[in-house]
């Protein structure tokens, strides 16, 4: 007989978003503007502010229960800490860092010209912002210093030695950390698009185990009931519908990947052309404190998934990780970079909520085979 569904726990399975979401029409009108001079930084800040709010309110329609900005405000997910700051500390030279994707365009990080490293802004202002419109939980994603290391110059700037340039990112890679968490962020996830991209600069894999050694060095300064609300995200690098390092064996990258002082993991996966090799990978490497957030959601992909798809992605990864160390997510961010436009604001909220909507109905399927094993 089957038991009552009120006599044990429900199912429940996170779900969140990675963060940015394509910029409103009116904001990428305003950028251009203000680029060119026509309009000053307080009536762009005006156009800033009307597109977190119209985000937001976007995504609560979704139903999803996890709010981000939608990363509005940010240059890029990349080089917001610094942005402010490139004409002063930074200028771009030919031996920058560069991201190179599939159909030949290059995402460039400057070179760091001038002493001490710093930040310009930290990321709990889009926190700050974020609470005045909505009472949900907010997750707020950040650069990982691995990605920053890479704008100290090859030549040392006299009196600057890298050893104090990593000691200085160190310590605001923390900052920005800790602030986002005193300014009550839900979750701060890491941005490590880098680790896979790594991999095609050193295949070796050394230079993947420096990066996952300087995040560590961060993460190391928190408390483990701290480390429970950071996560990291890793993906191919999507961007202008491509990507930088979809050719690297994802395998070579997910053991080191476990080897970071965080709860919380943030799998691109839907995109990925074999699930169970993968998902096989990722059950031998986790540890029983993990959450594993998989990407159900190809924002590349202008084809909007169904709900039923997703909670068959679901149901699947349910075969390898435990229900109660499984959530869900998009495979990346729907627009990393705040000029692209490759997908509109219409399909990547159509993907959220088919992913808000499919993992509720894999929660029922579950909570159905629960009960009828009881």
């Amino acid at each position: 007989m089957m038991a009552n569904i009120n006599d044990i726990e429900k199912i429940v399975i996170p779900t969140e978003g990675i963060g940015s979401v394509p910029r409103t029409d009116d904001l990428m009108i305003a950028q251009r503007n203000y680029h060119d001079g026509r309009i000053n930084l307080d009536r762009l800040n005006d156009y800033y502010k009307r597109a977190t709010q119209l985000t937001i309110e976007e995504l609560e329609n979704t139903g999803s229960p996890v709010m981000t900005d939608g990363e509005q405000t940010k240059p890029s997910f990349l080089t917001y800490p610094i942005f402010a700051m490139f004409n002063e500390y930074y200028q771009f030279t030919s031996d920058c860092f560069s991201l190179k994707f599939a159909d030949g365009h290059q995402r460039l990080l400057p070179r760091l010209i001038k002493a001490p490293f710093r930040y310009a802004i930290y990321a709990h202002s889009y926190v700050d912002a974020a609470k005045q419109i909505t009472q949900l939980p907010i997750k707020q994603a950040v650069i990982t210093p691995s990605a920053l290391s890479m704008i100290y110059p090859k030549a040392t700037i006299r009196g600057y030695s890298h050893e104090q340039f990593l000691n200085d990112l160190i310590d605001e890679s923390e900052r920005d950390i800790r602030l986002c968490l005193d300014s009550g962020a839900y979750c701060v996830q890491l941005d490590f698009t880098e680790a896979r991209f790594s991999l095609k600069l050193d295949p070796t894999g050394q230079l993947l185990r420096d990066f996952v050694q300087i995040n560590n060095q961060v993460l190391d300064r928190f408390g483990f009931h701290e480390q429970h609300r950071l996560g990291v995200h890793v993906c191919p690098g999507g961007d202008l519908d491509c990507y930088h390092s979809f050719d690297v064996d994802y395998l070579q990258v997910l053991p080191t990947l476990f080897e970071l002082h965080v709860s919380n993991f943030y799998l691109q996966l839907a995109s990925e052309p074999n699930h169970e090799r993968v998902l096989v990978c990722i059950r031998k490497y986790m540890k029983p404190w993990h959450r594993i957030f998989v990407g159900v959601i190809n924002p590349i992909d202008p084809i909007v998934e169904t709900p039923e798809q997703v909670c068959a992605r679901v149901l699947e990864a349910a075969k390898y990780i435990p229900v109660e160390q499984l959530g869900t997510t998009d495979d990346c961010g729907f627009s990393p970079f705040d000029d692209d436009q490759s997908t509109s604001r219409k399909i990547a909220f159509d993907k959220i909520r088919a992913r808000v909507q499919g993992t509720h109905m894999a929660e029922d399927q579950l909570m159905m085979r629960k009960l009828k094993h009881l």
